[in-house]
């Protein structure tokens, strides 16, 4: 039990030392000031220094626990995030781990005046405290549950898991018989997953929080799912490509696509359809206009196009034939249940031509994708065109 336990110290503080998180710190002193206060009560610090005042070993084993059980309450809280907008949370991690601080310090001061005689009386009470606080975390784990946070079950069976281990050593502790070597195997194995879940979990809530973090301090330009520009990136980019075309000498053309029946099949397929459709289409989209034009996606049900060389509508004609005929092939998507579905795309197509570069790029697309929402209950495969001059 001690080698993982050491094991589990040695994690920590490398993990602390190389990514200089705060949660990464937590982690680092829940497990050593809980993990002193369990190497304590099975008696191995006091053999290996018989030495030392058995006062300070007794003092520890009395103080460490509650101490560990403080931390873990305060902990929780962090980790959970709503304590702030439950109440019942709220007071239950404050109050508890307050309390328990509190009570670490009065049975330290309690050890210190009292006899040896008495000291296992103090660490029986000192045991009471602690199961106090396993219902306390218990309560808080179950609650946030409730809240809806479906990773707080894990909580839950790490709240089963300190009750074996604050049983079985405050049973070794206290020295109250020999139950057998089963007993003990029990304990030292679900101390050390203990230790390991809750590290992983504090570990893992963290590195979403990170996630999080960086999702909200950039904006992505590119679609995930299709890897297309969106947003200020494709604005930007069918910004450049009518100035380029302007400059050639060349007519600049936008086309926008809407499929109307994104989201047909997700009732069916689930909600991964989409991406798998949207996947699809941009791989038709890039085998009919190729790498040269710019592709983007404006939201994820239109998508942009741009054609910057075409000296004669012919091209544009011929590019839009071929967008017709290949994108309105229906196409096959897997549901959650491994079966096939067949999706039909229905499509509007507008297109806006432009020769000037003092065009604005965010309004082009606009306006060529209202004229493909203008025949969302038109025959399928009409094309909407417009020009404008500047």
């Amino acid at each position: 039990m001690l080698g993982g336990l050491c094991t589990i110290e040695v994690f920590t503080l490398v993990d602390a030392l190389t990514r200089r998180r705060i949660a990464s710190w937590r982690a680092l002193a829940f497990v050593t000031v809980a993990g002193s206060g369990c190497a304590l009560l099975t008696g191995l610090p006091q053999e290996l220094f018989p030495n030392h005042s058995p006062t300070l070993f007794q003092v520890l084993k009395n103080s460490l626990g509650l101490l560990s059980s403080s931390l873990a309450l305060r902990y929780l809280g962090l980790w959970m995030g709503v304590a702030a907008e439950d109440r019942l949370l709220r007071f239950t991690i404050d109050s508890g781990s307050i309390g328990m601080a509190v009570a670490a310090g009065v049975m330290a001061l309690l050890t210190l005046g009292s006899a040896e005689s008495e000291w296992n009386q103090l660490l029986a009470i000192t045991a009471v405290i602690n199961g106090f606080s396993l219902l306390l975390s218990a309560i808080v784990s179950v609650r946030a549950v409730l809240l809806g946070d479906r990773t707080a079950w894990g909580m839950v069976g790490i709240a089963a898991l300190m009750s074996i281990v604050v049983t079985g050593l405050y049973w070794r502790g206290l020295q109250w018989g020999n139950p057998g070597i089963g007993v003990w195997v029990v304990t030292a194995m679900a101390t050390v997953l203990f230790f390991s879940a809750a590290v992983y979990l504090a570990l893992r809530r963290d590195r979403l929080h990170l996630r999080l973090e960086k999702l909200a301090s950039k904006a992505h330009s590119d679609d995930p799912v299709t890897g297309l520009p969106r947003g200020s990136l494709l604005v930007s980019k069918v910004d450049d490509a009518i100035w380029r075309s302007a400059r050639k000498g060349h007519d600049c053309t936008v086309i926008c696509l809407h499929l109307h029946n994104l989201y047909e099949l997700a009732e069916w397929a689930g909600h991964h359809a989409d991406q798998q459709i949207l996947s699809a289409m941009t791989a038709r989209l890039r085998r009919t206009l190729g790498f040269q034009y710019v592709v983007g996606l404006y939201h994820p049900r239109c998508f942009v196009m741009v054609i910057t060389s075409a000296k004669e509508t012919r091209l544009v004609e011929k590019i839009v034939q071929r967008l017709r005929y290949l994108m309105h092939k229906p196409l096959t998507v897997t549901g959650l249940d491994n079966a096939n579905h067949t999706f039909s795309p229905r499509l509007g197509l507008g297109i806006v031509s432009v020769t000037t570069d003092s065009a604005d790029a965010a309004t082009l697309i606009g306006q060529a994708e209202r004229q493909s929402l203008a025949i969302e209950q038109e025959t399928t495969g009409t094309t909407v065109w417009g020009n404008v001059a500047v």
